[in-house]
């Protein structure tokens, strides 16, 4: 993919359009899992759509259809070809398509949630295609993965520590987690959660809700 945006696309300037919602993270932390739980939540009251991205397949977008947590038709699958990274940072194009096609088909919609396909620590969206950004660990990858930073840890807007039923039985030592991730972070906010535990993911959803929220009356103000 080319490093060049095109220009057709709109970069957000919170002007009669959703809220887009990059999550992020390694493989394996929970990121479709947490979409899911997200999606079960907030879909009773937003209006959603969702963009999956996966290298060569169509498996997280294949699951959160299976799962029947939002209509399937609200759920477009972005195959990258790519390092994850490049098409949600480098060369949005695919998924900015996609995003507007959901937006065109459904709107208007509260909530477009962009699902990276699993990446490393380095992960970050572009300001052009997510307006606020999740980054999702687990407690498997050790207790010393906070400090060890990386943009997707230190710069998303919320970081949430997933798997934490696991933390007893991989050693990691959550308080660990929590001290290290405010000194990487400083005041921006680390949710830990276990989504086998609760599937609602409550209080991230609380915290999209309130972004959606914000998001709206800044909408509100900007073409009152």
């Amino acid at each position: 993919m080319g490093a060049n945006h095109d220009d057709h696309h709109h970069a957000p300037d919170g002007r009669g359009r959703a809220l887009r919602l990059g999550v992020g993270g390694p493989v394996g932390s929970g990121k479709t899992a947490l979409v899911a739980a997200l999606c079960r939540t907030l879909g009773t009251s937003l209006s959603l759509g969702v963009v999956t991205n996966d290298i060569y397949t169509t498996e997280d977008a294949d699951f959160l259809r299976r799962a029947g947590v939002l209509d399937p038709e609200r759920i477009l699958a972005v195959e990258t070809g790519c390092c994850p990274h490049t098409a949600i940072r480098d060369d949005i194009a695919a998924n900015l398509d996609a995003v507007e096609t959901l937006e065109h088909r459904f709107g208007p919609l509260d909530l477009v949630i962009v699902e990276s396909g699993g990446d490393n620590l380095t992960a970050t969206f572009s300001r052009g295609l997510a307006d606020a950004q999740i980054f999702v660990l687990d407690v498997s990858g050790g207790d010393k993965v906070p400090r060890k930073g990386g943009p997707g840890v230190t710069t998303a807007d919320l970081l949430v520590i997933n798997k934490t039923d696991l933390a007893s039985m991989v050693g990691a030592d959550l308080s660990v987690m929590d001290r290290d991730a405010a000194k990487v972070r400083g005041d921006r906010p680390v949710l830990f959660t276990s989504i086998r535990q609760d599937p609602s993911a409550a209080t991230v959803a609380a915290w999209v809700s309130e972004q959606v929220t914000a998001w709206s009356h800044a909408h509100a103000s900007a073409v009152s």
